[in-house]
Protein backbone atom coordinates (compact mmCIF):
# COMPACT_ATOMS: atom_id res chain seq x y z
CA UNK A 1 0.00 0.00 0.00
CA UNK A 2 1.10 3.68 -0.55
CA UNK A 3 2.00 5.78 2.69
CA UNK A 4 0.35 8.85 2.96
CA UNK A 5 3.36 11.02 2.00
CA UNK A 6 3.96 9.07 -1.52
CA UNK A 7 0.32 9.72 -2.17
CA UNK A 8 0.58 12.81 -1.75
CA UNK A 9 3.08 13.75 -3.92
CA UNK A 10 1.30 11.81 -6.74
CA UNK A 11 -1.92 13.69 -6.26
CA UNK A 12 -0.77 16.99 -6.00
CA UNK A 13 0.87 16.17 -9.58
CA UNK A 14 -1.75 14.43 -11.05
CA UNK A 15 -5.26 15.43 -9.62
CA UNK A 16 -4.84 18.96 -11.76
CA UNK A 17 -3.75 16.60 -14.77
CA UNK A 18 -6.74 14.00 -13.86
CA UNK A 19 -9.26 17.03 -13.73
CA UNK A 20 -8.17 18.40 -17.09
CA UNK A 21 -8.25 15.14 -18.81
CA UNK A 22 -12.02 14.47 -17.15
CA UNK A 23 -12.66 18.12 -18.62
CA UNK A 24 -11.81 16.50 -22.08
CA UNK A 25 -13.62 13.26 -21.54
CA UNK A 26 -16.71 15.37 -21.07
CA UNK A 27 -15.55 17.53 -23.92
CA UNK A 28 -15.53 13.95 -25.98
CA UNK A 29 -18.44 12.92 -25.02
CA UNK A 30 -20.30 16.17 -25.17
CA UNK A 31 -19.10 16.37 -29.07
CA UNK A 32 -20.05 12.85 -29.72
CA UNK A 33 -23.44 13.45 -28.02
CA UNK A 34 -24.36 17.02 -30.25
CA UNK A 35 -22.76 15.07 -33.57
CA UNK A 36 -24.64 11.88 -32.59
CA UNK A 37 -28.14 13.81 -33.43
CA UNK A 38 -27.22 13.73 -37.09
CA UNK A 39 -27.18 10.16 -37.14
CA UNK A 40 -24.56 7.14 -37.67
CA UNK A 41 -22.99 8.31 -40.96
CA UNK A 42 -22.01 12.21 -39.12
CA UNK A 43 -20.66 9.97 -36.07
CA UNK A 44 -19.13 7.41 -38.37
CA UNK A 45 -17.43 10.95 -39.99
CA UNK A 46 -15.85 12.20 -37.03
CA UNK A 47 -14.77 8.92 -35.71
CA UNK A 48 -12.52 7.84 -38.67
CA UNK A 49 -11.71 11.66 -39.28
CA UNK A 50 -10.55 11.89 -35.36
CA UNK A 51 -7.97 9.21 -35.86
CA UNK A 52 -6.67 10.48 -39.02
CA UNK A 53 -6.30 14.00 -37.39
CA UNK A 54 -5.00 11.60 -34.29
CA UNK A 55 -2.47 10.08 -36.52
CA UNK A 56 -1.66 13.79 -38.27
CA UNK A 57 -0.88 14.90 -35.04
CA UNK A 58 0.93 12.21 -33.36
CA UNK A 59 4.90 12.85 -34.12
CA UNK A 60 4.39 16.15 -32.93
CA UNK A 61 3.18 15.14 -29.59
CA UNK A 62 5.37 12.37 -29.15
CA UNK A 63 8.12 15.33 -27.93
CA UNK A 64 6.02 15.77 -24.77
CA UNK A 65 7.91 12.41 -24.08
CA UNK A 66 11.03 14.12 -24.31
CA UNK A 67 10.24 17.18 -22.44
CA UNK A 68 8.91 15.58 -19.63
CA UNK A 69 12.37 13.24 -19.47
CA UNK A 70 14.68 16.26 -19.80
CA UNK A 71 12.45 19.01 -17.97
CA UNK A 72 11.76 16.85 -14.71
CA UNK A 73 15.47 15.50 -14.72
CA UNK A 74 16.74 19.12 -14.67
CA UNK A 75 14.88 19.69 -11.73
CA UNK A 76 15.94 16.51 -9.73
CA UNK A 77 19.06 17.44 -10.68
CA UNK A 78 18.83 21.42 -9.34
CA UNK A 79 19.35 22.43 -12.54
CA UNK A 80 16.12 24.35 -12.38
CA UNK A 81 17.56 27.69 -14.23
CA UNK A 82 18.00 25.85 -17.26
CA UNK A 83 14.90 23.05 -16.63
CA UNK A 84 12.87 25.24 -19.60
CA UNK A 85 15.82 24.81 -22.41
CA UNK A 86 14.32 21.43 -23.42
CA UNK A 87 10.93 23.02 -23.84
CA UNK A 88 12.28 25.90 -26.33
CA UNK A 89 14.44 23.56 -28.17
CA UNK A 90 10.47 21.42 -28.55
CA UNK A 91 8.39 24.93 -29.25
CA UNK A 92 10.66 25.28 -31.52
CA UNK A 93 10.92 22.07 -33.33
CA UNK A 94 7.73 21.36 -33.62
CA UNK A 95 6.48 24.80 -34.82
CA UNK A 96 8.94 24.36 -38.18
CA UNK A 97 7.66 20.66 -38.83
CA UNK A 98 4.26 20.98 -38.60
CA UNK A 99 3.04 24.27 -39.97
CA UNK A 100 3.98 23.01 -43.04
CA UNK A 101 2.40 19.69 -42.43
CA UNK A 102 -0.79 21.20 -41.62
CA UNK A 103 -0.51 23.27 -44.70
CA UNK A 104 -0.25 20.13 -46.89
CA UNK A 105 -2.63 17.80 -44.98
CA UNK A 106 -5.64 20.54 -45.83
CA UNK A 107 -5.31 20.21 -49.44
CA UNK A 108 -4.89 16.37 -49.02
CA UNK A 109 -7.67 15.80 -46.84
CA UNK A 110 -10.24 14.44 -49.33
CA UNK A 111 -8.17 12.18 -50.75
CA UNK A 112 -6.89 10.73 -47.35
CA UNK A 113 -10.57 10.05 -46.39
CA UNK A 114 -11.48 8.76 -49.76
CA UNK A 115 -9.09 6.25 -49.61
CA UNK A 116 -9.97 4.99 -46.23
CA UNK A 117 -13.74 5.06 -46.75
CA UNK A 118 -15.77 5.41 -49.92
CA UNK A 119 -19.49 5.82 -48.08
CA UNK A 120 -20.72 9.06 -50.03
CA UNK A 121 -22.34 10.43 -47.02
CA UNK A 122 -19.35 9.75 -44.63
CA UNK A 123 -17.20 11.70 -47.48
CA UNK A 124 -19.84 14.26 -47.48
CA UNK A 125 -19.56 15.00 -43.60
CA UNK A 126 -15.80 13.80 -42.89
CA UNK A 127 -14.11 16.37 -45.14
CA UNK A 128 -14.82 19.38 -43.83
CA UNK A 129 -14.44 18.40 -40.52
CA UNK A 130 -10.81 17.05 -41.23
CA UNK A 131 -10.09 20.05 -43.15
CA UNK A 132 -10.86 21.66 -40.25
CA UNK A 133 -8.86 19.42 -37.68
CA UNK A 134 -6.02 19.78 -39.63
CA UNK A 135 -5.70 23.57 -39.26
CA UNK A 136 -4.70 22.98 -35.79
CA UNK A 137 -2.03 20.67 -35.53
CA UNK A 138 0.77 23.37 -34.50
CA UNK A 139 -1.24 24.39 -31.71
CA UNK A 140 -2.32 20.65 -30.47
CA UNK A 141 1.79 20.00 -30.65
CA UNK A 142 2.64 22.31 -28.83
CA UNK A 143 -0.23 21.94 -26.13
CA UNK A 144 1.05 18.39 -25.35
CA UNK A 145 4.71 19.77 -24.86
CA UNK A 146 3.08 22.76 -22.74
CA UNK A 147 1.55 20.07 -20.42
CA UNK A 148 4.71 17.98 -20.13
CA UNK A 149 6.19 21.31 -18.88
CA UNK A 150 3.63 21.96 -16.18
CA UNK A 151 3.90 18.30 -15.11
CA UNK A 152 7.56 18.58 -14.61
CA UNK A 153 7.89 21.45 -12.76
CA UNK A 154 5.19 20.34 -10.60
CA UNK A 155 2.93 23.03 -11.60
CA UNK A 156 0.25 21.64 -13.24
CA UNK A 157 -2.83 23.42 -11.91
CA UNK A 158 -2.16 25.90 -14.73
CA UNK A 159 -2.42 23.00 -16.98
CA UNK A 160 -6.01 22.57 -15.54
CA UNK A 161 -6.69 25.90 -15.64
CA UNK A 162 -6.30 26.17 -19.37
CA UNK A 163 -8.03 23.27 -20.22
CA UNK A 164 -11.35 24.46 -17.95
CA UNK A 165 -11.27 27.89 -19.97
CA UNK A 166 -10.46 25.84 -23.17
CA UNK A 167 -12.99 23.25 -22.69
CA UNK A 168 -15.89 25.87 -21.93
CA UNK A 169 -15.18 27.61 -25.26
CA UNK A 170 -15.14 24.51 -27.43
CA UNK A 171 -18.67 23.38 -25.88
CA UNK A 172 -20.31 26.83 -26.43
CA UNK A 173 -18.48 27.02 -30.19
CA UNK A 174 -19.69 24.04 -31.08
CA UNK A 175 -23.28 23.73 -29.82
CA UNK A 176 -23.37 27.59 -31.94
CA UNK A 177 -21.58 25.98 -34.87
CA UNK A 178 -23.06 22.48 -35.09
CA UNK A 179 -26.73 23.55 -34.85
CA UNK A 180 -26.72 27.34 -35.70
CA UNK A 181 -27.57 29.10 -32.78
CA UNK A 182 -26.21 32.65 -31.59
CA UNK A 183 -26.68 33.83 -34.88
CA UNK A 184 -24.17 31.76 -35.93
CA UNK A 185 -24.12 29.54 -39.36
CA UNK A 186 -25.53 25.68 -38.70
CA UNK A 187 -22.53 23.87 -39.94
CA UNK A 188 -22.86 20.41 -38.49
CA UNK A 189 -19.85 18.56 -38.39
CA UNK A 190 -17.83 21.54 -40.04
CA UNK A 191 -18.97 23.32 -36.84
CA UNK A 192 -17.75 20.64 -34.17
CA UNK A 193 -14.43 21.19 -36.27
CA UNK A 194 -13.72 24.89 -36.45
CA UNK A 195 -14.74 24.96 -32.69
CA UNK A 196 -12.40 22.41 -31.40
CA UNK A 197 -9.95 23.88 -33.81
CA UNK A 198 -10.32 27.63 -32.41
CA UNK A 199 -10.26 26.93 -28.47
CA UNK A 200 -6.81 24.76 -28.79
CA UNK A 201 -5.41 27.89 -30.60
CA UNK A 202 -6.73 29.78 -27.80
CA UNK A 203 -5.71 27.42 -25.00
CA UNK A 204 -1.63 27.64 -26.86
CA UNK A 205 -1.99 31.38 -26.29
CA UNK A 206 -2.90 31.11 -23.01
CA UNK A 207 0.14 28.37 -21.71
CA UNK A 208 2.01 30.57 -23.61
CA UNK A 209 0.67 33.99 -21.37
CA UNK A 210 1.06 31.56 -17.90
CA UNK A 211 4.83 30.23 -19.05
CA UNK A 212 5.73 33.75 -19.59
CA UNK A 213 4.62 35.05 -16.39
CA UNK A 214 4.83 32.00 -13.98
CA UNK A 215 8.19 30.27 -15.52
CA UNK A 216 11.17 32.56 -16.46
CA UNK A 217 12.85 31.58 -13.17
CA UNK A 218 13.10 28.25 -15.23
CA UNK A 219 14.44 29.74 -18.52
CA UNK A 220 11.47 29.79 -20.20
CA UNK A 221 12.08 31.50 -23.69
CA UNK A 222 15.06 33.05 -22.06
CA UNK A 223 17.15 31.45 -25.00
CA UNK A 224 17.61 28.88 -27.74
CA UNK A 225 18.67 25.73 -26.15
CA UNK A 226 22.85 24.49 -26.65
CA UNK A 227 23.12 21.48 -29.09
CA UNK A 228 23.64 18.91 -26.82
CA UNK A 229 20.02 19.71 -25.58
CA UNK A 230 18.70 19.67 -29.25
CA UNK A 231 19.94 16.15 -29.46
CA UNK A 232 18.97 15.12 -26.66
CA UNK A 233 15.15 15.81 -27.05
CA UNK A 234 15.32 14.65 -30.41
CA UNK A 235 16.89 11.42 -29.17
CA UNK A 236 14.43 10.82 -26.52
CA UNK A 237 11.35 12.44 -28.73
CA UNK A 238 11.49 10.59 -32.02
CA UNK A 239 11.18 7.30 -30.62
CA UNK A 240 7.94 8.53 -28.98
CA UNK A 241 6.68 10.31 -32.00
CA UNK A 242 7.47 7.40 -33.79
CA UNK A 243 5.38 5.80 -31.26
CA UNK A 244 2.86 7.99 -31.19
CA UNK A 245 2.57 8.11 -34.50
CA UNK A 246 2.47 4.10 -35.40
CA UNK A 247 -0.05 3.96 -32.48
CA UNK A 248 -2.20 6.44 -33.88
CA UNK A 249 -2.30 4.68 -37.37
CA UNK A 250 -3.08 1.53 -36.14
CA UNK A 251 -6.12 2.86 -34.59
CA UNK A 252 -6.47 4.52 -37.83
CA UNK A 253 -6.43 1.00 -39.81
CA UNK A 254 -8.66 -0.08 -36.82
CA UNK A 255 -11.15 2.16 -38.07
CA UNK A 256 -10.33 1.21 -41.93
CA UNK A 257 -11.22 -2.74 -40.98
CA UNK A 258 -13.81 -1.79 -39.19
CA UNK A 259 -15.16 0.36 -41.79
CA UNK A 260 -14.93 -2.09 -44.13
CA UNK A 261 -17.26 -4.73 -42.21
CA UNK A 262 -19.98 -1.33 -42.17
CA UNK A 263 -21.02 2.02 -41.18
CA UNK A 264 -22.97 0.95 -37.77
CA UNK A 265 -20.00 -0.99 -37.06
CA UNK A 266 -17.61 2.13 -37.37
CA UNK A 267 -20.51 4.16 -35.16
CA UNK A 268 -20.13 1.60 -32.90
CA UNK A 269 -16.46 1.56 -32.26
CA UNK A 270 -16.27 5.21 -32.08
CA UNK A 271 -18.40 5.46 -29.60
CA UNK A 272 -16.90 2.90 -27.49
CA UNK A 273 -14.00 4.55 -28.03
CA UNK A 274 -14.76 7.50 -27.29
CA UNK A 275 -16.71 6.43 -23.41
CA UNK A 276 -13.63 4.12 -22.66
CA UNK A 277 -11.77 7.78 -23.17
CA UNK A 278 -13.08 8.68 -20.13
CA UNK A 279 -11.31 5.43 -17.86
CA UNK A 280 -8.27 5.59 -19.66
CA UNK A 281 -7.26 9.25 -20.25
CA UNK A 282 -7.23 9.79 -16.45
CA UNK A 283 -5.06 6.70 -15.81
CA UNK A 284 -2.32 8.30 -18.52
CA UNK A 285 -2.44 11.57 -16.53
CA UNK A 286 -1.49 9.42 -13.00
CA UNK A 287 0.89 7.94 -15.58
CA UNK A 288 2.42 11.80 -16.48
CA UNK A 289 2.42 11.93 -13.18
CA UNK A 290 4.65 8.93 -12.28
CA UNK A 291 6.67 9.91 -15.41
CA UNK A 292 7.56 13.46 -13.62
CA UNK A 293 8.07 11.02 -10.07
CA UNK A 294 10.57 8.86 -11.82
CA UNK A 295 12.26 11.41 -13.53
CA UNK A 296 13.52 13.57 -10.78
CA UNK A 297 14.36 10.38 -8.66
CA UNK A 298 16.51 9.42 -11.45
CA UNK A 299 18.20 13.72 -11.26
CA UNK A 300 18.69 12.99 -7.75
CA UNK A 301 20.28 9.52 -8.17
CA UNK A 302 17.77 7.60 -6.95
CA UNK A 303 16.91 4.34 -8.82
CA UNK A 304 15.33 2.10 -6.34
CA UNK A 305 12.97 5.06 -5.67
CA UNK A 306 11.63 5.63 -9.11
CA UNK A 307 11.23 1.91 -9.54
CA UNK A 308 8.97 2.33 -6.72
CA UNK A 309 7.05 5.65 -8.12
CA UNK A 310 5.88 3.40 -10.75
CA UNK A 311 4.31 0.51 -9.22
CA UNK A 312 2.89 3.56 -6.73
CA UNK A 313 1.03 5.15 -9.52
CA UNK A 314 -0.12 2.05 -11.09
CA UNK A 315 -1.90 0.40 -7.76
CA UNK A 316 -3.51 4.12 -7.81
CA UNK A 317 -4.53 3.71 -11.34
CA UNK A 318 -6.05 0.42 -10.69
CA UNK A 319 -8.69 1.37 -8.24
CA UNK A 320 -9.56 4.36 -10.46
CA UNK A 321 -10.16 1.92 -13.37
CA UNK A 322 -12.08 -0.27 -10.90
CA UNK A 323 -14.37 1.77 -10.26
CA UNK A 324 -15.14 2.99 -13.78
CA UNK A 325 -15.30 -0.39 -15.60
CA UNK A 326 -17.61 -1.80 -12.99
CA UNK A 327 -20.37 0.63 -13.97
CA UNK A 328 -19.55 0.85 -17.43
CA UNK A 329 -20.11 -3.21 -17.51
CA UNK A 330 -23.63 -2.73 -15.57
CA UNK A 331 -24.66 -0.27 -17.65
CA UNK A 332 -23.82 -0.70 -21.01
CA UNK A 333 -26.41 -0.19 -23.14
CA UNK A 334 -27.51 3.40 -21.24
CA UNK A 335 -24.30 4.73 -21.86
CA UNK A 336 -23.81 3.69 -25.22
CA UNK A 337 -27.67 4.76 -26.06
CA UNK A 338 -26.08 8.74 -25.18
CA UNK A 339 -24.30 8.50 -28.34
CA UNK A 340 -26.17 5.51 -30.28
CA UNK A 341 -29.07 6.30 -31.38
CA UNK A 342 -29.84 3.65 -33.99
CA UNK A 343 -30.76 0.29 -32.64
CA UNK A 344 -28.34 -1.98 -34.82
CA UNK A 345 -25.59 0.51 -33.95
CA UNK A 346 -26.16 -0.13 -30.61
CA UNK A 347 -26.60 -3.50 -30.49
CA UNK A 348 -23.82 -4.08 -32.37
CA UNK A 349 -21.75 -2.40 -29.19
CA UNK A 350 -23.08 -4.35 -26.76
CA UNK A 351 -20.54 -7.20 -26.01
CA UNK A 352 -17.24 -4.75 -27.11
CA UNK A 353 -17.88 -2.06 -24.70
CA UNK A 354 -18.15 -5.18 -21.94
CA UNK A 355 -14.85 -6.67 -23.63
CA UNK A 356 -13.46 -3.31 -23.17
CA UNK A 357 -14.97 -2.29 -19.51
CA UNK A 358 -13.36 -5.92 -18.36
CA UNK A 359 -9.74 -5.15 -19.45
CA UNK A 360 -9.92 -1.34 -18.51
CA UNK A 361 -7.59 -2.33 -15.24
CA UNK A 362 -5.18 -4.21 -17.15
CA UNK A 363 -4.92 -1.01 -20.05
CA UNK A 364 -4.59 1.72 -17.17
CA UNK A 365 -1.52 -0.22 -15.65
CA UNK A 366 0.03 -0.66 -19.05
CA UNK A 367 -0.90 3.01 -19.61
CA UNK A 368 0.94 4.24 -16.38
CA UNK A 369 4.37 2.03 -16.93
CA UNK A 370 4.22 3.75 -20.80
CA UNK A 371 4.58 6.98 -19.36
CA UNK A 372 6.62 5.73 -16.80
CA UNK A 373 9.08 4.36 -19.00
CA UNK A 374 9.06 7.25 -20.99
CA UNK A 375 9.84 9.67 -18.25
CA UNK A 376 12.76 7.49 -17.86
CA UNK A 377 14.04 8.45 -20.99
CA UNK A 378 13.06 4.57 -22.72
CA UNK A 379 11.17 5.59 -25.46
CA UNK A 380 13.14 3.34 -28.03
CA UNK A 381 11.52 0.17 -25.91
CA UNK A 382 8.21 1.44 -25.70
CA UNK A 383 8.72 1.75 -29.56
CA UNK A 384 9.21 -1.81 -30.28
CA UNK A 385 6.30 -3.18 -27.96
CA UNK A 386 3.78 -0.59 -29.39
CA UNK A 387 4.67 -1.82 -33.03
CA UNK A 388 4.96 -5.36 -32.46
CA UNK A 389 1.98 -5.48 -30.52
CA UNK A 390 -0.18 -3.20 -32.67
CA UNK A 391 0.92 -3.83 -36.29
CA UNK A 392 2.33 -6.89 -36.34
CA UNK A 393 -0.30 -8.93 -33.81
CA UNK A 394 -3.45 -7.27 -33.90
CA UNK A 395 -3.68 -5.34 -37.24
CA UNK A 396 -3.19 -8.06 -39.58
CA UNK A 397 -5.60 -10.64 -37.07
CA UNK A 398 -8.40 -8.06 -37.58
CA UNK A 399 -8.29 -7.73 -41.17
CA UNK A 400 -8.38 -11.28 -41.29
CA UNK A 401 -11.20 -11.70 -38.73
CA UNK A 402 -13.33 -8.78 -40.03
CA UNK A 403 -13.36 -8.29 -43.72
CA UNK A 404 -11.52 -11.21 -44.99
CA UNK A 405 -13.53 -13.62 -42.48
CA UNK A 406 -16.46 -11.27 -41.95
CA UNK A 407 -16.88 -12.30 -38.39
CA UNK A 408 -18.55 -9.96 -36.12
CA UNK A 409 -17.42 -6.90 -34.41
CA UNK A 410 -17.41 -9.03 -31.35
CA UNK A 411 -14.51 -11.22 -31.92
CA UNK A 412 -12.39 -8.40 -33.36
CA UNK A 413 -12.70 -6.87 -30.29
CA UNK A 414 -11.89 -10.34 -28.56
CA UNK A 415 -8.84 -10.18 -30.53
CA UNK A 416 -7.90 -6.49 -29.17
CA UNK A 417 -8.54 -7.07 -25.78
CA UNK A 418 -6.16 -9.97 -26.05
CA UNK A 419 -3.57 -6.93 -27.80
CA UNK A 420 -4.18 -4.76 -24.71
CA UNK A 421 -3.13 -7.24 -22.21
CA UNK A 422 -0.14 -8.39 -23.97
CA UNK A 423 1.19 -5.25 -24.22
CA UNK A 424 0.51 -4.27 -20.58
CA UNK A 425 2.17 -7.31 -19.85
CA UNK A 426 5.27 -6.22 -22.15
CA UNK A 427 5.60 -2.55 -20.41
CA UNK A 428 5.62 -4.55 -16.82
CA UNK A 429 8.30 -6.98 -17.85
CA UNK A 430 10.48 -3.67 -19.34
CA UNK A 431 10.21 -2.16 -16.04
CA UNK A 432 10.96 -4.91 -13.73
CA UNK A 433 14.01 -5.37 -15.92
CA UNK A 434 15.16 -1.61 -14.79
CA UNK A 435 17.81 -1.05 -17.58
CA UNK A 436 15.45 2.18 -18.13
CA UNK A 437 17.83 3.50 -14.58
CA UNK A 438 20.74 3.84 -17.00
CA UNK A 439 20.14 5.92 -19.33
CA UNK A 440 21.77 9.04 -19.72
CA UNK A 441 21.08 12.41 -21.48
CA UNK A 442 22.32 15.99 -21.01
Amino acid sequence: MLNKDRSRQVLEISLPIVGGMVSQNVLNLVDAAMVGTQGSAAIAAIGISGFINFMAVAFFTGFAAGVQAMVSRRIGQGRSEEAAYPMNAALAIITLLALPTSIALFFLAPKILHLLNDDPELLKEGIPYLQARFVGIVAVGLNFSFRSYWSAISQTQYYLRTLLIMHTINIILNYALIFGHFGMPELGTLGAGIGTTVSVALGTLYYHYLASKHTKQYGYLAQLARWPTIRSILKISIPSALQQLFFAGGFTALFWIIGKVGTHQLAAVNAITNVMLVGILPCIALGIGAATLVGQSLGRKDPQNAYLWGWDVAKMAIVFAIGLGTIFYLFTDPIMGIFLKEPEALKLAHWPFKLSALIIVIDAVGLVFLNALNGAGSTKSTLYVSIISQWILFLPVAWYLGPYLGKSLTIIWVAYSVYRVLQTGAFVWLWQRRSWSRIQFD
